[in-house]
Order: structure tokens, then C-alpha cells, then sequence
């Protein structure tokens, strides 16, 4: 595809290939910001609402038919850029509400929740979005859409929306003021422990004062 043609279809902003790369493209920036840890007490509220952007362009690539890429093979983008520091980064701002419970497949009977990360659920993300955002970039606008679309089904859509579900049960525990279960143990290598009460308690309270103010919970008064 040619320079003008790129530029033609980026010029149209109801354009498909344009809405889901500038979905998908404020995505990569929000979340990058937010593991720059500058503003940490409102990196679960923007973590919410970019993943539940994201979805949306998820959802809509889902629903599409099938693309097919112009050439047979995909050709080479080049190294893929290091996530390492940015799932670090994310770990540590997420702390101790990082590791969640998902069940990989709700319809295998009997599957077993498994522990993950939500730090390395967004990093894996950002890395299959950027593989696609580099066929865009470079003009091979339907290499893009086939791979998000594909990988959407294969990897970052499950990934992305067990992430925004972890979020999302912790900006109701925060708003509905309901504890969390216990977290010793809990671990992306290890069976959780649901006996020790005083983390439960620290965990909660860790999660009601980092973020319970960018939610809009107002805080507790003392009695008169």
C-alpha cells in the first residue's frame, strides 16, 4: 500500500481501520503512562476505562468478518519492543492487588481458577497490540486488522477482558465497601491460603486509600 493511500485512509476518521487504530493506540499511551507511576492513585480508575475502550474495539473485531491479509506470509516487523521495565513498573504500582483468580475457559466443566497477574496481562496486551500497530504504521493496513483480529480471538481479548473483570471487582469492593477475600498465598505459583484475616484486612485498606478517592468514596468521619 502506497504513502498516499495510508495517508488517504488515516485522513478518514470513519474509516474501520482508523477507529480501531486510534482505539488501540490510546491504549498503548494511557497505559504506558499510567506505569510511569506519576499518578498512582488514579491508575485503577484509568486502567477501567481503557480497558473497557479497548474491549469495545475488541468486540468490534470480533464481530467482523474475517480479514485477509494482502500478502501470504506476514512479513518482518523487526525485534519486538522490551516490556520488561513496563511490567515491572506495573507490578510494583499494583501492589498487593496485582495477582487475581481467572478461570481460563468458563465452558470446560470443572475448570480450576488459576492465579495471574494483572501486570502481565496488560504488558502481554501492549506487546500483541504493538505487532499490529507496526503492519499499520507501516501501510499494511490489512495485515493489521487480520492480526488484531486474530490475536483479539487467540490471546490479548481473553487476556484483556479477565483484566478488566479483576478491575472491575476491585472498584466494587472499594465502592460497595466490601472486604477482599483473603490474599496470602495467592500466587501466580502457588494455591491461595484463605486463612489469614490481618492481610485481608491490609489489603483492603491499602486498596480504600490509594484508590478509593479517585473513585469518589468519601472518607470516614470521626465521631463527634
Amino acid at each position: 500500500m502506497s504513502e498516499a493511500t495510508l495517508n488517504a485512509i488515516k485522513d478518514n476518521p470513519d474509516d474501520f481501520a482508523v477507529q480501531i487504530a486510534d482505539q488501540i493506540e490510546s491504549f498503548i499511551v494511557s497505559v504506558t503512562e499510567v506505569a510511569k507511576g506519576d499518578d498512582p492513585d488514579s491508575a485503577i480508575p484509568y486502567l477501567l476505562l481503557e480497558l473497557s475502550q479497548l474491549m469495545l474495539a475488541g468486540g468490534r473485531l470480533g464481530a467482523h468478518e474475517d480479514f485477509v491479509p494482502v500478502e501470504r506470509y506476514e512479513p518482518d516487523i523487526g525485534p519486538e519492543a522490551d516490556v520488561d521495565e513496563m511490567r515491572l513498573k506495573l507490578a510494583a504500582l499494583l501492589d498487593p492487588v496485582d495477582v487475581y483468580s481467572e478461570v481460563f475457559d468458563p465452558y470446560k466443566p470443572r475448570t480450576a481458577p488459576v492465579a495471574s497477574r494483572l501486570s502481565d496481562d496488560l504488558a502481554d496486551v501492549i506487546t500483541d497490540l504493538r505487532h499490529g500497530m507496526a503492519h499499520y504504521n507501516e501501510g499494511r493496513v490489512s495485515e493489521a486488522l487480520w492480526w488484531w483480529q486474530f490475536s483479539y480471538l487467540s490471546n490479548w481479548g481473553p487476556t484483556a477482558s479477565a483484566a478488566l473483570r479483576a478491575i472491575q471487582s476491585l472498584v466494587a469492593h472499594v465502592r460497595l465497601d466490601t472486604p477482599l477475600d483473603a490474599l496470602d498465598g495467592l500466587d501466580t505459583d502457588s494455591n491461595a491460603d484463605e486463612d489469614d484475616g490481618e492481610l485481608e484486612q491490609e489489603a483492603g485498606a491499602v486498596m480504600a486509600a490509594e484508590i478509593g478517592v479517585p473513585l469518589g468514596m468519601q472518607p470516614e468521619r470521626g465521631g463527634s
